[in-house]
């Protein structure tokens, strides 16, 4: 029984983000120079004074948010002591719980990221693609409604977010004709999401074969504890299976709602989000109603982090 660890995707970014973390901690401040070193440019400027605009760039959103992730969760690490029972992250989250657990560093997975978030951003033309919010419709329901759709081009179901809410991805006029379809199949709600590019679905497919080569070419070390995967909702075989599963993360659906499960399965009693925002902690609440939540990115969390991981 344990504390399990979350870690952000795109969407939870803010312009200062990390910014507290940064003068508070000098352990934040070691995260924010090595990613910077890594990048050769200052992630401390673009998190603290950069616009909405340039953090909704996904070059720049993608190693931003990991950046901030990992330097809470040296904070957190250093001030309670935190042995947690096992981690995930929702999409670009999955490479901050790789480095919180060891198996990925940090300098090699920002760069992987930077990589990954252009690439992404590159394989569709802006404009071409869409994403959209459904809520209220089963899994099943929505397959059909992509299925049905497929005549005007791409959509897939892109994330399993959990409490009804799934996120389907493709060509811009096919998850047009998906989104109307669900509302007329009775959704309580279907909202377009703003994102520069239409991420895990088919489409991204030449972004993962850009990025392959650099992930089979990085380095992996030893889990210091279980990480779930998005690809698979089941932990990482001890030192296998790393760059195959980030791979087919970019073109295959987040099954956030079953990475949840899985990890009360193993034994989680809490749920601790690290990094900017509290998206997560928001989707726990709809899958697994029963359990405490809490968010960690700032001195003002430290409190409550403390109390949650015991």
């Amino acid at each position: 029984m344990g504390t399990g660890l979350l870690f952000p995707g795109q969407a939870s970014q803010f312009p200062g983000m990390g910014r507290e973390l940064h003068d508070a901690y000098p352990a934040a401040r070691e995260v924010f120079d090595e990613a910077s070193e890594a990048l050769g440019v200052s992630l401390s400027d673009l998190c603290f004074r950069g616009s909405e605009e340039d953090l909704r760039l996904t070059e720049n959103t993608q190693p931003s948010i990991f950046t901030v992730s990992v330097a809470a969760y040296r904070v957190l690490a250093g001030e309670t002591g935190i042995r947690p029972l096992c981690a995930a992250g929702h999409s670009l989250g999955e490479y901050s719980a790789l480095v919180a657990s060891g198996a990925l560093a940090l300098s090699e997975a920002v760069r992987l990221l930077r990589s990954r978030g252009r690439f992404m951003q590159e394989a569709v033309p802006e404009g071409e693609g869409a994403m959209a919010a459904v809520i209220g419709l089963s899994p099943e329901a929505v397959r059909g409604i992509c299925r049905d759709a497929g005549g005007k081009g791409v959509v897939e179901p892109a994330n399993f977010n959990g409490g009804g809410q799934i996120v389907i991805s493709g060509s811009a006029a096919a998850v047009a004709a998906a989104c109307e379809a669900a509302k007329s199949a009775g959704a309580r709600k279907v909202m377009p999401l703003p994102v520069s590019a239409p991420f895990h679905c088919s489409l991204m497919k030449p972004a993962a074969e850009r990025l392959s080569p650099q992930l089979r070419a990085a380095a992996h070390g030893t889990f210091s504890y279980p990480v779930v995967s998005n690809v698979t909702a089941e932990a990482y075989p001890q030192g296998e299976g790393v760059a195959d599963s980030l791979i087919r993360q970019i073109v295959s659906p987040v099954r956030w709602e079953e990475c949840v499960s899985r990890m009360r399965v193993m034994g989680v009693t809490s749920f601790l989000e690290v990094g900017p925002g509290k998206v997560l902690s928001g989707l726990v609440r709809r899958i697994e109603k029963d359990l405490p939540t809490a968010a960690f990115c700032g001195p003002a969390d430290l409190d409550a982090a403390r109390a949650l991981a015991g």
